[in-house]
């Protein structure tokens, strides 16, 4: 089986993203998987922060006779283990780590729920004259 390393397309419409994977030659773009060996992220703003590999597995599939597609072989050259750009991907990968620290909501403990005052008996207001006289007369009426 002849085995390729190349990119599977995800993501959606506008906003691309690829794997970088081990496939069979015959297998369509975005078919059947042997193995992920790393991603591609074209939106993220820091060049040099865009591509992840697991080296030490793309060895292995190099050595085993696997062949690396034509963009694949530019990511491995600037990002391989000899790579042109392997200190600046460092650089990159922190820079974006400490600007997404700075972006992260602060954490805040969560509140205990308000506690409603109960309402306190209301003490029994004095009655007027005129209240107590017509509260007397519906007492004698309800005794006949």
């Amino acid at each position: 089986m002849a085995v390729r390393i190349r990119m599977k397309q995800m993501g959606r419409k506008h906003r691309p993203f690829y794997r970088i994977c081990a496939m069979d030659i015959r297998t369509p773009r975005d078919g059947r998987v042997l193995e992920q060996l790393g991603t591609y992220d074209p939106m993220i703003p820091e060049t040099d922060a865009r591509v992840v590999l697991d080296l030490e597995r793309v060895e292995h599939w190099i050595n085993h006779g696997a062949t690396p597609s034509d963009n694949v072989k530019i990511f491995l050259k600037k990002y391989g283990k000899n790579g042109t750009h392997v200190e600046a991907q460092k650089q990159a990968v922190d820079r974006l780590a400490q600007k997404r620290r700075r972006n992260e909501p602060i954490q805040v403990a969560p509140r205990a729920p308000k506690q409603r005052k109960q309402p306190e008996p209301e003490a029994a207001a004095p009655k007027s004259d005129s209240q107590a006289i017509r509260d007397e007369a519906a007492a004698k009426e309800a005794k006949e």
